[in-house]
């Protein structure tokens, strides 16, 4: 599962501090995400210690996790890779969290302007019938 730079920044301000700026938690997230790409976890081996610093910290504020697998080398003997990936829930969370603490500034006022039709698309048949086919089209006049 790979988040999001706005997913990742409001996770960062949920978990660590609410009254974070958006552009410090933004500036973590891009750090983060800068390491991850497009994948779901890293390798350890790829991170400086400051960095692992960071991603110690996420793990403590509950927003990664770590994994690891062994494998065996040619020679016989066990060697262990470790990765860093963001928690499963992670985006269930921060998802939860934005529905709780909607600013009510967000709410689209025209979001059910249709009245909840499931097939937008039958509102305007008569519309586009007329459009589609020339001979459909009668004066109202």
């Amino acid at each position: 599962m790979t988040m999001t730079l706005s997913e990742l920044t409001r996770a960062i301000q949920q978990h660590i501090d609410l009254e974070m700026d958006e552009e410090v938690a933004q500036g973590m997230a891009e750090h983060a995400l800068g390491f991850f790409g497009f994948y779901n976890r890293i390798i350890d081996n790829a991170l400086e210690p400051t960095d692992r610093n960071l991603f110690y910290m996420f793990q403590d504020y509950d927003l990664l996790t770590t994994e690891s697998e062994e494998t065996t080398l040619w020679d016989g003997r066990e060697w262990r890779i470790h990765y860093w990936k963001f928690k499963p829930d992670l985006r269930e969370r921060v998802e939860s969290y934005m529905q709780r603490n909607r600013d009510p500034e967000d709410i689209d006022p025209f979001a059910d302007i249709y009245g909840g039709q499931t097939n937008i698309n039958s509102i305007w048949t008569r519309e586009s019938e007329r459009v589609t086919n020339p001979n459909a089209f009668t004066s109202d006049w």
